[in-house]
């Protein structure tokens, strides 16, 4: 998932980007937490749901403990407690205060927010977002990266496809299935789509979840796979014939700027940041089936006009590098270090 994914290429490139960035040399610690009863791997355990209800002061002594006295610490979670030195913090979006399907906000995330070093947004609609709503003014604005593995996917053959339980041509939906992800306008596109289309499926990827099962399990044309191993990612993208993102609230949207650098048509909704991040490289339609199903007819029509868009759209993902991104992390990092 996105914010997963922007943890690990942060924290694994931190090192370097502040080597070329700092005059003096930068120590980096990463310090993963994991709830009591997580089965994965970490540094620190705490009870996370307790912390996450606690008020201010009880955070803050919590924070004391759990990171030391560094002179900068980067929180990624606003779950996390806050840190005594300089306090930096990643806001991907604000959909615990908008969703009620969502997890619950952080009671005292706001108030931490607004005394944080500094606040990082992942688009410019995220900010306004966290101006508008949590009455942040300044922020900075670092949009996530695309990894290199996306730019030279290779297809998967029609064996490797069999054996993943996918189809040979199919459009892609990856991701979470909660409310602002859109999905029943998805359900009510796709029978328009198989009917001029009855050669493609619709192949849905992300966590098991009811909501997708109720809507798609019974619906011709569709395959639900679960969570895919990451590393096949890549080239289940360069498979597909087009993705689709139709949400109507994205804090960044990286499947559709995966899809791009795959050379992957997407359709997308012209809603929350994703205009932002696929520009026009992309076909951005009205997040309601009947436009969803009318962009993905126009992207796997054959017309030579959605190659030229591929190719416009993955000189776009070339801007989004992860190098970049870090980079400006460091900037932020030193400045307040």
């Amino acid at each position: 998932m996105g914010a997963q994914v922007y943890q690990e290429q942060v924290a694994g490139r931190a090192p370097a980007a502040l080597d070329a960035a700092a005059d003096a040399p930068w120590a980096v610690r990463r310090v993963i937490v994991r709830s009591l009863r997580s089965p994965l791997a970490g540094t620190r355990r705490l009870p996370l749901a307790r912390v996450t209800r606690a008020d201010t002061r009880v955070r803050r002594a919590i924070g004391r403990v759990l990171y030391g006295a560094h002179d900068v610490t980067h929180r990624m979670n606003l779950e996390l407690p806050p840190a005594p030195g300089a306090d930096v913090v990643t806001l991907h979006d604000v959909v615990a205060w908008r969703y009620p399907d969502e997890s619950a906000p952080v009671p005292a995330a706001p108030e931490e927010l607004r005394r944080a070093a500094a606040v990082i947004c992942v688009s410019a609609f995220t900010a306004q977002e966290a101006h508008d709503l949590l009455g942040l003014p300044d922020v900075h604005v670092i949009p996530n990266g695309v990894d290199e593995h996306f730019f030279d996917a290779v297809p998967l053959s029609a064996g490797e496809l069999a054996a993943l339980g996918l189809p040979e041509r199919f459009v892609l939906h990856a991701g979470g299935a909660a409310q602002r992800k859109n999905l029943d306008a998805l359900a009510a596109a796709w029978p328009m789509v198989r009917r001029e289309r009855p050669e493609l499926s619709l192949v849905l990827s992300g966590p098991p979840h009811p909501r997708r099962s109720a809507l798609f399990a019974g619906l011709e044309g569709t395959v639900l796979t679960g969570r895919l191993p990451d590393g096949v990612m890549p080239r289940v993208l360069a498979s597909a014939q087009a993705v689709v993102v139709p949400s109507t609230y994205e804090g960044f949207g990286l499947p559709a700027l995966e899809a791009m650098a795959a050379r992957v048509p997407v359709v997308a909704a012209a809603t929350s940041s994703l205009p932002e991040v696929v520009g026009d490289g992309g076909l951005l339609v009205a997040p309601a089936g009947p436009a969803i199903a009318e962009g993905l007819l126009a992207v796997t029509s054959g017309d030579a006009a959605v190659d030229r868009m591929i190719g416009v759209a993955r000189a776009r993902a070339a801007d989004f590098t992860w190098e970049r991104c870090v980079a400006a992390h460091a900037r932020v990092w030193t400045s307040v270090g």
